[in-house]
Protein backbone atom coordinates (compact mmCIF):
# COMPACT_ATOMS: atom_id res chain seq x y z
CA UNK A 1 0.00 0.00 0.00
CA UNK A 2 1.01 3.51 -0.80
CA UNK A 3 2.20 5.14 2.18
CA UNK A 4 -0.28 8.49 2.85
CA UNK A 5 2.35 11.20 2.50
CA UNK A 6 3.27 9.80 -0.90
CA UNK A 7 -0.38 10.34 -1.84
CA UNK A 8 -1.69 13.27 -3.19
CA UNK A 9 -4.78 15.53 -1.32
CA UNK A 10 -6.75 14.45 -4.44
CA UNK A 11 -6.16 11.08 -4.67
CA UNK A 12 -6.73 9.85 -0.92
CA UNK A 13 -10.21 12.09 -1.72
CA UNK A 14 -10.84 10.08 -4.71
CA UNK A 15 -10.42 6.77 -2.50
CA UNK A 16 -12.49 7.75 0.25
CA UNK A 17 -14.97 8.68 -2.59
CA UNK A 18 -14.94 5.26 -4.31
CA UNK A 19 -14.68 3.54 -0.97
CA UNK A 20 -17.91 5.64 0.29
CA UNK A 21 -19.64 4.53 -3.42
CA UNK A 22 -19.12 0.78 -3.24
CA UNK A 23 -21.60 -0.03 -1.68
CA UNK A 24 -23.95 1.91 -4.00
CA UNK A 25 -22.20 0.17 -7.06
CA UNK A 26 -23.34 -3.19 -5.69
CA UNK A 27 -27.03 -2.15 -5.36
CA UNK A 28 -27.47 0.19 -2.46
CA UNK A 29 -30.23 2.65 -2.25
CA UNK A 30 -28.68 4.70 -0.13
CA UNK A 31 -28.79 8.27 -2.32
CA UNK A 32 -25.54 10.57 -2.99
CA UNK A 33 -25.91 14.26 -2.51
CA UNK A 34 -26.35 16.14 -5.64
CA UNK A 35 -23.81 18.93 -6.95
CA UNK A 36 -26.20 22.20 -6.70
CA UNK A 37 -25.40 22.92 -10.58
CA UNK A 38 -23.52 26.33 -10.27
CA UNK A 39 -20.78 26.76 -12.80
CA UNK A 40 -17.12 25.60 -11.56
CA UNK A 41 -14.47 27.89 -12.08
CA UNK A 42 -11.19 27.19 -12.30
CA UNK A 43 -10.52 27.41 -8.29
CA UNK A 44 -10.02 24.27 -6.81
CA UNK A 45 -13.42 22.51 -6.10
CA UNK A 46 -14.57 21.64 -2.94
CA UNK A 47 -13.74 17.64 -1.29
CA UNK A 48 -17.15 16.87 0.11
CA UNK A 49 -18.53 18.44 -3.59
CA UNK A 50 -16.16 15.84 -5.87
CA UNK A 51 -17.06 12.92 -3.21
CA UNK A 52 -20.87 12.85 -3.51
CA UNK A 53 -20.27 13.71 -7.51
CA UNK A 54 -17.99 10.31 -7.66
CA UNK A 55 -20.07 8.40 -5.76
CA UNK A 56 -23.22 9.89 -7.60
CA UNK A 57 -21.91 8.98 -11.07
CA UNK A 58 -20.38 4.89 -9.36
CA UNK A 59 -24.12 4.54 -8.51
CA UNK A 60 -25.44 5.25 -12.11
CA UNK A 61 -22.20 3.75 -13.83
CA UNK A 62 -23.26 0.49 -11.61
CA UNK A 63 -26.20 0.13 -12.62
CA UNK A 64 -25.77 1.24 -16.48
CA UNK A 65 -22.49 0.37 -17.73
CA UNK A 66 -23.30 -3.64 -17.84
CA UNK A 67 -25.83 -3.02 -20.10
CA UNK A 68 -23.24 -1.55 -23.26
CA UNK A 69 -21.88 -5.27 -23.61
CA UNK A 70 -24.26 -6.52 -25.83
CA UNK A 71 -25.01 -10.03 -27.01
CA UNK A 72 -24.79 -11.26 -30.09
CA UNK A 73 -27.63 -10.17 -31.87
CA UNK A 74 -28.95 -10.35 -35.24
CA UNK A 75 -25.67 -9.63 -37.91
CA UNK A 76 -24.11 -9.25 -35.39
CA UNK A 77 -22.62 -12.38 -34.39
CA UNK A 78 -19.91 -11.50 -31.58
CA UNK A 79 -20.55 -10.32 -28.31
CA UNK A 80 -19.90 -6.31 -28.72
CA UNK A 81 -19.97 -3.00 -26.85
CA UNK A 82 -22.71 -0.56 -27.59
CA UNK A 83 -22.36 3.50 -27.46
CA UNK A 84 -25.30 4.00 -25.97
CA UNK A 85 -28.02 2.55 -23.62
CA UNK A 86 -30.65 -0.10 -24.90
CA UNK A 87 -33.39 1.96 -26.60
CA UNK A 88 -31.45 4.72 -27.11
CA UNK A 89 -30.08 6.52 -30.39
CA UNK A 90 -26.60 4.41 -31.16
CA UNK A 91 -28.17 1.56 -29.14
CA UNK A 92 -28.19 -0.67 -31.69
CA UNK A 93 -24.81 -0.08 -33.60
CA UNK A 94 -21.29 -0.97 -33.25
CA UNK A 95 -19.18 2.70 -34.17
CA UNK A 96 -15.66 2.40 -35.06
CA UNK A 97 -13.65 4.89 -32.59
CA UNK A 98 -16.58 5.28 -29.96
CA UNK A 99 -16.01 1.66 -29.21
CA UNK A 100 -12.24 2.09 -27.97
CA UNK A 101 -12.98 4.89 -25.76
CA UNK A 102 -16.62 2.96 -24.24
CA UNK A 103 -13.67 -0.25 -23.69
CA UNK A 104 -11.48 2.38 -22.10
CA UNK A 105 -14.29 3.35 -19.64
CA UNK A 106 -15.35 0.07 -19.08
CA UNK A 107 -12.44 -1.13 -17.91
CA UNK A 108 -11.32 1.60 -15.79
CA UNK A 109 -15.09 0.96 -14.24
CA UNK A 110 -13.90 -2.71 -13.40
CA UNK A 111 -10.74 -1.54 -11.78
CA UNK A 112 -12.61 0.77 -9.73
CA UNK A 113 -15.06 -1.43 -8.98
CA UNK A 114 -12.86 -4.28 -8.31
CA UNK A 115 -14.81 -6.28 -10.29
CA UNK A 116 -12.41 -9.18 -12.08
CA UNK A 117 -15.54 -10.73 -13.67
CA UNK A 118 -16.85 -7.73 -15.10
CA UNK A 119 -13.39 -6.96 -16.46
CA UNK A 120 -13.14 -10.53 -17.99
CA UNK A 121 -16.51 -9.49 -19.63
CA UNK A 122 -15.53 -5.96 -20.77
CA UNK A 123 -12.45 -8.03 -22.18
CA UNK A 124 -14.96 -10.61 -24.09
CA UNK A 125 -16.88 -8.50 -25.25
CA UNK A 126 -14.02 -5.75 -26.60
CA UNK A 127 -12.27 -8.52 -28.97
CA UNK A 128 -15.81 -9.71 -29.77
CA UNK A 129 -16.26 -6.00 -31.32
CA UNK A 130 -12.71 -5.92 -32.98
CA UNK A 131 -13.64 -9.11 -34.60
CA UNK A 132 -16.67 -7.87 -35.84
CA UNK A 133 -15.09 -4.93 -37.70
CA UNK A 134 -12.44 -7.09 -39.05
CA UNK A 135 -14.60 -10.57 -40.38
CA UNK A 136 -16.47 -7.89 -42.32
CA UNK A 137 -13.21 -6.13 -43.84
CA UNK A 138 -13.03 -5.86 -47.64
CA UNK A 139 -10.53 -7.50 -49.77
CA UNK A 140 -8.67 -4.16 -50.29
CA UNK A 141 -8.18 -3.76 -46.27
CA UNK A 142 -10.63 -1.27 -45.48
CA UNK A 143 -13.04 -1.29 -41.84
CA UNK A 144 -16.58 -0.13 -41.98
CA UNK A 145 -17.60 2.78 -39.48
CA UNK A 146 -20.12 1.46 -38.38
CA UNK A 147 -22.26 -1.68 -38.24
CA UNK A 148 -25.64 -2.48 -36.60
CA UNK A 149 -27.55 -5.63 -36.06
CA UNK A 150 -29.61 -5.23 -39.66
CA UNK A 151 -26.31 -6.08 -41.77
CA UNK A 152 -25.87 -2.38 -42.89
CA UNK A 153 -22.94 -1.09 -43.71
CA UNK A 154 -23.96 2.46 -42.39
CA UNK A 155 -21.73 4.48 -44.92
CA UNK A 156 -21.55 2.26 -47.75
CA UNK A 157 -17.40 2.36 -46.43
CA UNK A 158 -17.22 -1.80 -47.92
CA UNK A 159 -18.52 -1.51 -51.12
CA UNK A 160 -16.83 -2.36 -54.24
CA UNK A 161 -18.72 0.64 -55.87
CA UNK A 162 -18.51 3.28 -53.43
CA UNK A 163 -17.73 6.36 -54.49
CA UNK A 164 -13.93 6.67 -54.25
CA UNK A 165 -14.26 9.75 -51.69
CA UNK A 166 -15.87 7.26 -49.43
CA UNK A 167 -14.29 7.34 -45.73
CA UNK A 168 -13.80 4.52 -44.01
CA UNK A 169 -12.68 3.50 -40.08
CA UNK A 170 -10.74 5.60 -37.85
CA UNK A 171 -7.32 3.95 -37.19
CA UNK A 172 -8.34 2.86 -33.53
CA UNK A 173 -7.90 -0.82 -34.10
CA UNK A 174 -4.24 -0.64 -32.22
CA UNK A 175 -4.62 1.03 -29.91
CA UNK A 176 -8.02 -1.27 -28.81
CA UNK A 177 -6.00 -4.50 -29.69
CA UNK A 178 -3.26 -2.78 -27.11
CA UNK A 179 -5.47 -2.03 -24.39
CA UNK A 180 -7.72 -5.34 -24.40
CA UNK A 181 -3.88 -7.15 -24.26
CA UNK A 182 -2.71 -5.10 -21.22
CA UNK A 183 -6.48 -5.67 -19.64
CA UNK A 184 -6.09 -9.42 -20.08
CA UNK A 185 -2.50 -10.11 -19.80
CA UNK A 186 -2.25 -11.64 -23.20
CA UNK A 187 -1.75 -10.54 -26.74
CA UNK A 188 -2.48 -14.29 -28.19
CA UNK A 189 -5.88 -13.60 -29.12
CA UNK A 190 -4.92 -10.84 -31.73
CA UNK A 191 -1.66 -13.23 -33.40
CA UNK A 192 -4.64 -14.52 -35.86
CA UNK A 193 -5.93 -10.71 -36.61
CA UNK A 194 -2.63 -9.17 -36.83
CA UNK A 195 -1.98 -9.20 -40.56
CA UNK A 196 -5.51 -8.02 -40.91
CA UNK A 197 -4.89 -4.66 -38.95
CA UNK A 198 -1.43 -4.54 -41.23
CA UNK A 199 -3.97 -4.24 -44.28
CA UNK A 200 -6.16 -2.26 -42.80
CA UNK A 201 -3.20 0.60 -42.67
CA UNK A 202 -2.25 -0.35 -45.81
CA UNK A 203 -5.80 0.61 -47.13
CA UNK A 204 -5.03 4.01 -45.37
CA UNK A 205 -1.73 4.96 -46.97
CA UNK A 206 -3.25 3.39 -50.51
CA UNK A 207 -6.50 5.00 -50.26
CA UNK A 208 -5.72 8.58 -48.09
CA UNK A 209 -2.42 9.47 -48.17
CA UNK A 210 -1.63 13.18 -49.47
CA UNK A 211 1.95 13.71 -51.48
CA UNK A 212 3.27 15.59 -47.96
CA UNK A 213 2.93 12.02 -46.22
CA UNK A 214 -0.06 13.04 -44.11
CA UNK A 215 -3.24 11.60 -44.40
CA UNK A 216 -6.66 13.18 -45.77
CA UNK A 217 -10.44 12.66 -45.44
CA UNK A 218 -12.25 11.49 -48.90
CA UNK A 219 -15.08 13.58 -47.93
CA UNK A 220 -16.64 15.25 -44.82
CA UNK A 221 -18.79 12.47 -43.91
CA UNK A 222 -18.59 10.42 -40.06
CA UNK A 223 -14.86 11.76 -39.92
CA UNK A 224 -15.98 11.81 -35.52
CA UNK A 225 -16.04 15.78 -35.48
CA UNK A 226 -18.55 15.68 -37.52
CA UNK A 227 -19.19 19.47 -38.60
CA UNK A 228 -15.30 21.03 -37.98
CA UNK A 229 -14.80 23.95 -40.16
CA UNK A 230 -11.30 22.60 -41.26
CA UNK A 231 -12.95 19.29 -42.94
CA UNK A 232 -16.76 19.71 -43.15
CA UNK A 233 -17.91 21.28 -46.61
CA UNK A 234 -14.54 21.49 -48.08
CA UNK A 235 -13.43 19.71 -51.09
CA UNK A 236 -12.84 16.02 -51.24
CA UNK A 237 -8.73 14.83 -50.29
CA UNK A 238 -7.95 17.79 -49.28
CA UNK A 239 -8.35 17.91 -45.31
CA UNK A 240 -5.15 16.63 -43.53
CA UNK A 241 -7.24 16.85 -40.35
CA UNK A 242 -5.36 16.80 -37.09
CA UNK A 243 -7.67 14.50 -35.65
CA UNK A 244 -7.41 11.79 -38.48
CA UNK A 245 -3.58 12.21 -38.26
CA UNK A 246 -2.72 12.10 -34.79
CA UNK A 247 -5.31 9.19 -34.29
CA UNK A 248 -2.81 7.09 -36.73
CA UNK A 249 0.06 8.13 -35.09
CA UNK A 250 -1.39 6.49 -31.83
CA UNK A 251 -2.34 3.71 -33.95
CA UNK A 252 1.04 3.07 -35.44
CA UNK A 253 2.49 3.32 -31.84
CA UNK A 254 0.50 0.71 -30.27
CA UNK A 255 0.74 -1.60 -33.32
CA UNK A 256 4.80 -1.30 -32.59
CA UNK A 257 4.13 -2.27 -29.49
CA UNK A 258 1.74 -5.10 -30.68
CA UNK A 259 4.41 -6.40 -33.08
CA UNK A 260 7.20 -6.61 -30.52
CA UNK A 261 4.88 -9.15 -28.63
CA UNK A 262 3.68 -10.75 -31.16
CA UNK A 263 7.63 -11.27 -31.71
CA UNK A 264 7.29 -10.13 -35.37
CA UNK A 265 10.63 -7.75 -35.27
CA UNK A 266 10.19 -7.30 -39.25
CA UNK A 267 6.93 -5.15 -38.69
CA UNK A 268 7.64 -3.93 -35.55
CA UNK A 269 10.72 -1.98 -37.19
CA UNK A 270 8.47 -0.84 -40.41
CA UNK A 271 5.80 0.54 -37.91
CA UNK A 272 8.03 2.28 -36.00
CA UNK A 273 9.72 3.94 -38.86
CA UNK A 274 6.19 4.70 -40.65
CA UNK A 275 5.16 6.09 -36.97
CA UNK A 276 8.49 8.54 -36.62
CA UNK A 277 7.66 9.88 -40.08
CA UNK A 278 4.02 10.45 -39.97
CA UNK A 279 4.77 12.31 -35.97
CA UNK A 280 7.78 14.05 -38.58
CA UNK A 281 5.44 15.26 -41.19
CA UNK A 282 2.08 16.52 -38.49
CA UNK A 283 5.48 19.12 -36.90
CA UNK A 284 6.54 20.25 -40.49
CA UNK A 285 3.01 21.10 -41.80
CA UNK A 286 0.92 21.74 -38.77
CA UNK A 287 2.98 23.40 -35.93
CA UNK A 288 2.34 27.07 -36.74
CA UNK A 289 5.05 29.40 -34.47
CA UNK A 290 3.49 32.52 -35.25
CA UNK A 291 0.08 31.03 -33.04
CA UNK A 292 1.89 28.55 -31.41
CA UNK A 293 -1.01 26.36 -32.34
CA UNK A 294 -1.10 23.43 -34.39
CA UNK A 295 -2.93 23.23 -37.60
CA UNK A 296 -4.96 20.89 -39.47
CA UNK A 297 -3.61 21.82 -43.01
CA UNK A 298 -5.22 22.11 -46.65
CA UNK A 299 -2.93 19.79 -49.21
CA UNK A 300 -4.55 21.44 -52.69
CA UNK A 301 -1.12 23.25 -53.43
CA UNK A 302 -0.48 22.70 -56.87
CA UNK A 303 2.10 24.73 -59.37
CA UNK A 304 -0.33 24.70 -62.08
CA UNK A 305 1.92 27.54 -64.72
CA UNK A 306 3.06 24.86 -67.12
CA UNK A 307 -0.88 24.03 -67.50
CA UNK A 308 -2.17 27.59 -67.41
CA UNK A 309 0.75 29.78 -69.25
CA UNK A 310 2.80 26.75 -70.79
CA UNK A 311 4.73 29.71 -73.04
CA UNK A 312 5.82 31.77 -69.84
CA UNK A 313 9.20 30.80 -68.35
CA UNK A 314 8.23 29.69 -64.45
CA UNK A 315 10.47 31.78 -62.10
CA UNK A 316 10.99 31.15 -58.59
CA UNK A 317 9.71 27.87 -57.44
CA UNK A 318 6.76 27.01 -55.25
CA UNK A 319 8.22 26.38 -51.47
CA UNK A 320 4.70 25.27 -49.78
CA UNK A 321 2.58 22.09 -50.66
CA UNK A 322 0.00 22.81 -48.17
CA UNK A 323 -1.59 25.61 -46.24
CA UNK A 324 -2.58 26.11 -42.51
CA UNK A 325 -6.46 26.32 -41.88
CA UNK A 326 -6.36 28.90 -39.26
CA UNK A 327 -9.43 27.78 -37.51
CA UNK A 328 -8.93 26.72 -33.90
CA UNK A 329 -10.41 23.71 -33.37
CA UNK A 330 -9.96 20.97 -30.29
CA UNK A 331 -7.61 19.01 -32.44
CA UNK A 332 -4.63 21.88 -32.04
CA UNK A 333 -4.35 20.13 -28.82
CA UNK A 334 -3.90 16.63 -29.69
CA UNK A 335 -0.13 16.58 -30.31
CA UNK A 336 -0.51 17.03 -26.75
CA UNK A 337 -2.77 13.62 -26.21
CA UNK A 338 -0.50 11.37 -28.48
CA UNK A 339 3.18 12.73 -27.65
CA UNK A 340 4.23 14.66 -30.25
CA UNK A 341 4.33 17.83 -28.85
CA UNK A 342 8.11 19.17 -27.95
CA UNK A 343 8.25 20.67 -23.83
CA UNK A 344 8.54 23.96 -25.90
CA UNK A 345 5.73 23.55 -27.84
CA UNK A 346 3.47 22.19 -25.05
CA UNK A 347 4.01 25.17 -22.83
CA UNK A 348 3.58 27.79 -25.52
CA UNK A 349 0.67 25.99 -26.77
CA UNK A 350 -0.93 25.50 -23.53
CA UNK A 351 -0.22 28.80 -22.00
CA UNK A 352 -0.73 30.87 -25.45
CA UNK A 353 -4.21 28.92 -25.75
CA UNK A 354 -5.32 27.42 -23.34
CA UNK A 355 -4.47 29.62 -20.16
CA UNK A 356 -4.28 32.98 -21.43
CA UNK A 357 -8.21 33.46 -22.29
CA UNK A 358 -11.63 31.75 -22.31
CA UNK A 359 -11.37 31.13 -25.72
CA UNK A 360 -11.11 27.34 -25.06
CA UNK A 361 -11.64 27.12 -21.46
CA UNK A 362 -15.33 27.32 -20.64
CA UNK A 363 -16.64 26.86 -17.47
CA UNK A 364 -18.16 23.38 -17.89
CA UNK A 365 -14.96 22.35 -19.63
CA UNK A 366 -13.07 22.83 -23.18
CA UNK A 367 -14.80 24.24 -26.00
CA UNK A 368 -14.60 22.14 -29.33
CA UNK A 369 -14.29 25.21 -31.30
CA UNK A 370 -12.85 28.50 -30.33
CA UNK A 371 -15.29 31.22 -28.93
CA UNK A 372 -13.75 33.69 -31.41
CA UNK A 373 -14.48 32.07 -34.64
CA UNK A 374 -17.40 33.22 -36.17
CA UNK A 375 -18.74 29.38 -36.76
CA UNK A 376 -19.08 29.38 -32.83
CA UNK A 377 -22.42 27.87 -32.42
CA UNK A 378 -24.25 26.12 -29.65
CA UNK A 379 -27.33 24.93 -31.94
CA UNK A 380 -28.52 21.52 -30.86
CA UNK A 381 -28.15 19.08 -34.11
CA UNK A 382 -27.95 15.46 -34.72
CA UNK A 383 -26.62 15.39 -38.19
CA UNK A 384 -24.09 16.10 -38.21
CA UNK A 385 -23.46 16.48 -34.46
CA UNK A 386 -22.63 19.90 -33.26
CA UNK A 387 -18.70 20.11 -33.00
CA UNK A 388 -18.57 24.43 -33.22
CA UNK A 389 -18.31 24.77 -29.05
CA UNK A 390 -20.42 22.42 -27.27
CA UNK A 391 -18.22 20.49 -24.39
CA UNK A 392 -17.67 17.05 -25.61
CA UNK A 393 -15.81 14.71 -23.00
CA UNK A 394 -13.84 13.29 -25.40
CA UNK A 395 -12.08 16.67 -25.97
CA UNK A 396 -12.33 17.55 -22.29
CA UNK A 397 -10.33 13.76 -22.12
CA UNK A 398 -7.98 14.76 -24.75
CA UNK A 399 -6.81 17.70 -23.30
CA UNK A 400 -6.59 16.23 -19.62
CA UNK A 401 -4.63 13.50 -20.74
CA UNK A 402 -2.45 16.21 -22.90
CA UNK A 403 -1.91 18.89 -19.88
CA UNK A 404 -1.30 15.64 -17.43
CA UNK A 405 0.95 14.07 -19.50
CA UNK A 406 3.12 17.38 -20.06
CA UNK A 407 3.25 18.59 -16.95
CA UNK A 408 0.44 20.38 -16.03
CA UNK A 409 -0.92 18.95 -12.99
CA UNK A 410 -2.67 21.43 -11.70
CA UNK A 411 -4.70 22.65 -14.93
CA UNK A 412 -5.51 18.87 -15.61
CA UNK A 413 -6.94 18.38 -11.84
CA UNK A 414 -9.19 21.40 -12.63
CA UNK A 415 -10.35 20.17 -16.14
CA UNK A 416 -10.90 16.58 -14.24
CA UNK A 417 -13.41 18.37 -11.49
CA UNK A 418 -15.17 20.62 -14.40
CA UNK A 419 -15.96 16.84 -16.02
CA UNK A 420 -17.17 15.33 -13.00
CA UNK A 421 -19.25 18.49 -11.98
CA UNK A 422 -20.55 18.43 -15.72
CA UNK A 423 -21.95 15.06 -15.60
CA UNK A 424 -22.99 14.25 -12.25
CA UNK A 425 -24.96 17.41 -12.83
CA UNK A 426 -26.67 16.21 -15.87
CA UNK A 427 -27.65 13.28 -13.95
CA UNK A 428 -28.78 14.91 -11.47
CA UNK A 429 -31.19 17.38 -13.79
CA UNK A 430 -32.06 14.66 -16.55
CA UNK A 431 -31.65 11.42 -14.80
CA UNK A 432 -28.92 9.94 -17.37
CA UNK A 433 -25.93 11.90 -19.47
CA UNK A 434 -25.81 13.17 -22.58
CA UNK A 435 -24.00 13.80 -25.98
CA UNK A 436 -22.63 17.12 -25.61
CA UNK A 437 -23.31 20.21 -23.52
CA UNK A 438 -23.19 24.01 -23.60
CA UNK A 439 -19.65 25.13 -22.44
CA UNK A 440 -21.35 27.72 -20.03
CA UNK A 441 -24.37 26.86 -18.48
CA UNK A 442 -23.37 22.93 -18.72
CA UNK A 443 -26.76 22.56 -20.55
CA UNK A 444 -27.42 19.42 -21.85
CA UNK A 445 -27.80 19.79 -26.06
CA UNK A 446 -27.95 16.35 -27.26
CA UNK A 447 -29.03 12.63 -27.41
CA UNK A 448 -30.12 11.75 -23.51
CA UNK A 449 -28.73 7.93 -22.39
CA UNK A 450 -25.81 8.84 -24.16
CA UNK A 451 -22.76 7.05 -22.29
CA UNK A 452 -19.89 6.01 -24.69
CA UNK A 453 -16.88 8.15 -23.75
CA UNK A 454 -18.61 9.81 -21.19
CA UNK A 455 -17.23 6.60 -19.34
CA UNK A 456 -14.14 8.39 -19.43
CA UNK A 457 -14.68 10.57 -16.29
CA UNK A 458 -13.74 7.40 -14.48
CA UNK A 459 -9.98 7.83 -15.38
CA UNK A 460 -9.57 11.61 -14.86
CA UNK A 461 -11.11 11.04 -11.12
Amino acid sequence: MTPLSKTSRREFLTGVALLSASSLVRGSTNPVPAPTGQPVSDSSWPADARKAATGQLLTYFGKTAPQLLRPPQGALTHPSIASSLPGKAYGTSLWDWDTYWTTRGLFRFAAISHDPALRAKVGEHAIGSFMEFFDQQSDEGRISIVLDVKGSDGFGALRPDRPKSTNQGKPVFGQLALLISDELGSVDWLAPQFDKLLRFYASWVAGYQSPIGLLVWGNDVAIGNDNDPTTFGRPFFSSANLLLNCLFYADLKAATELASRLKRPDDQQRLSAQARTLGEQIQKYCWDPRDQFYYTVDVQCVDRRRELIPNVKPGMDMSWHSLPLRIQTFTGFLPLWCGLATPDQAKALVQTNYLADDRFRGDWGVRSLSSKESMYSMAASGNPSNWLGPVWIIVNYFVWKGLKENGFQDEASKLADKTLRLLSTDLSANGSLNEYYHPDTGKALSHQGFMDWNLLVLEMV
